[in-house]
């Protein structure tokens, strides 16, 4: 004989919720569990452009956004690692060519829908449509064609690639997946890429993240607060996030942003010069704690123009090149370069002097067998004379012809570290009887220089990885690639090395063999360090700072630097 008994409407509603909660498939972390509670204030220099992930290109809008969205595939910034997000499971096979991808169930968005298989295939339709334009297009182009998805079930997705793909699936980590019940209506309609501004209302939003949009006061604050729906939990079932808010205050720059810290009205702060992270630790007197988490993977480096110039009307800059292009000069050049001195004196210490592109920040894939470069005045002198340079009776120096050698160095205005490395730059090669002047521009301008008009003789720049895989740099050492900012030309000649290069790296985004792919890259980098298309210098290291209160924090060397595991912040004490 079966009992029933009747419930209250209260104990009606915790039954549904346990049912409910029953039915999530959550992904429970290994940390100790911490304490609910408090907001976290973050003083940025400047606002977020847009909320919405399909069209969000700078790294403040993608930082905010990450606290919001979700990927199918998390890559853990400190391990370096992919690691189960919203799919727990997937499943390579047809050699690198099938993805299978088993969606975590009962997971809902942060205003409640019940998210399935439909928002991911909606989601991927949208990055590929080629009228939204999204940045993140050219990665689902693989093998010439765009990757495509089929539904298999309500949790279940199958993504097929024209050709196996290496990097696995660090592919998913960088697609945030849409909420279909909200953004269907703006995509038909054609008006997505207008969605998700700063202005919307709470309602307008809903994201799979530990936070959820709440309000924006334009040139003040955005706030986000806890998603009630997050579908992570701590060791003791206890439901993640912790922090209840996470207000971003805008100061306008660096040293308003110091000052915010150093006050304690903001709680975290993140992308400090060297010279600002001394001033913090010599104050830090336990209330604060800095954090020097090592090499990022910025590479800062000196490169020529080796653009074909033929159609360009710069024959002053054309007659250069016949220096820039030979090795031996580029070699002497970088021999002349004291990359210590540049670690020592514009970030006290705080960066790694770098030989090629792949930075020690790079757990998985530095080679360790690029040797590193050291400064010899001697042995640069000595790489000039047999390139047929020599000296006048001033000392400079000149070419065959006996032109005398210098060239202007351009950077960008603003830049400080940039500024001081080119100015020791022009230091270190006087030794040698170079000239060199140096020229700041307006950021843009000198984009437009460097990426359209090839009117500039030498550049220092930075680049930053997005991911520790060569697959992020794809765009960068291919002779065809949209940064490969030295020869954007396009004309076709090609050197050997070039070539080998181009092979490799199209070669290592195809094998899914982890050896082998490491093998293909470290010879990549032994030929870069070997054939200077750039003249890599140094690589500044990530440093951050929070109260002391605030733990879990743990600095990475991947975007986002410090609120990459936001969900697991918490305050000892309030």
């Amino acid at each position: 004989m079966q009992i029933r008994r009747k419930c209250s409407a209260a104990q009606l509603l915790l039954l549904v919720c346990a049912s409910s909660l029953s039915a999530e498939d959550l992904l429970v972390t290994s940390l100790p569990p911490g304490r609910y509670g408090g907001d976290l204030v973050v003083a940025e220099r400047s606002e977020p452009k847009v909320l919405n992930p399909v069209i969000a290109v700078d790294s403040l809008s993608r930082e905010v956004i990450g606290l919001m969205m979700a990927d199918l595939v998390h890559i853990n910034r400190e391990s370096q690692r992919t690691e189960p997000a919203l799919a727990r499971s997937v499943d390579i096979s047809e050699g690198g060519r099938r993805f299978i991808v088993h969606l975590r169930r009962g997971l809902r968005f942060s205003d409640g829908h019940p998210f399935d298989a439909d928002d991911v295939l909606f989601s991927f339709q949208v990055y590929l449509d080629e009228n939204i334009h999204s940045p993140q297009r050219d990665l689902l182009i693989i093998g010439g064609k765009p990757v495509s998805l089929t539904k298999q079930d309500q949790y279940t997705v199958a993504f097929a690639f024209a050709q196996p793909y290496g990097p696995g699936e660090r592919l998913f980590d960088g697609f945030p997946i849409l909420p279909r019940h909200l953004l269907i209506g703006p995509y038909k309609e054609g008006k997505l890429n207008k969605s998700w501004g700063l202005n919307m209302t709470a309602g307008e939003f809903a994201g799979l993240g530990p936070f959820r949009y709440k309000e924006y006061v334009p040139g003040q604050r955005l706030v986000v607060e806890r998603n009630p729906y997050y579908w992570k939990q701590d060791s003791a079932r206890q439901r993640l996030p912790y922090l209840n808010r996470i207000i971003f205050e805008y100061v306008g720059n660096e040293d308003a942003q110091v000052l915010r810290f150093q006050s304690g009205d903001a709680d975290i702060i993140s992308r400090i010069s060297a010279a600002n992270f001394e001033t913090l630790s010599k104050q830090a007197n336990g209330v604060r704690r800095l954090i020097d988490a090592g090499p990022s993977l910025e590479y800062t480096f000196l490169f020529f123009n080796l653009n074909d110039l033929s159609n360009k009307s710069l024959p002053q800059i054309e007659s250069k090149q016949g220096w820039f292009r030979d090795l031996s000069f580029r070699r002497a050049v970088s021999m002349l370069i004291d990359r210590q001195s540049i670690d020592r004196l514009v970030y006290a210490g705080r960066a790694a002097p770098i030989s090629t592109h792949v930075t020690p920040g790079n757990k998985l894939w530095a080679s360790s067998r690029v040797t590193p470069v050291s400064r010899s005045l001697e042995t640069a002198r000595s790489l000039l004379a047999s390139a047929g340079f020599s000296w006048n009776a001033g000392g400079k120096l000149i070419d065959g012809a006996g032109r005398p050698v210098g060239f202007s160095i351009v950077t960008n205005t603003g830049n400080n570290e940039r500024l001081q490395m080119a100015t020791m730059i022009q230091q270190d090669l006087e030794q040698a009887g170079i000239t060199v002047r140096v020229v700041s521009l307006e950021f843009r301008s000198l984009l437009d220089r460097l990426m359209t008009t090839f009117n500039y003789e030498a550049c220092v720049l930075g680049l930053a990885s997005g991911d520790v895989d060569p697959g992020s740099e794809m765009s960068v050492w291919p002779s065809d690639g949209s940064t490969h900012l030295w020869d954007l030309s396009k004309s076709g000649l090609k050197s050997g090395w070039q070539m080998e290069i181009d092979h490799l790296m199209a070669s290592q985004m195809r094998s899914t063999d982890r050896a082998e792919r490491k093998r293909m890259y470290d010879r990549v980098q032994e030929l870069i360090a070997g054939n200077l298309p750039i003249i890599p210098l140094v690589s500044p290291d990530v440093l951050a700072g929070a109260k002391a209160k605030l733990k879990n924090f743990s600095p990475a060397v991947l975007l986002p630097y410090v609120l990459w595991n936001i969900e697991e912040l918490y305050w000892s004490e309030q």
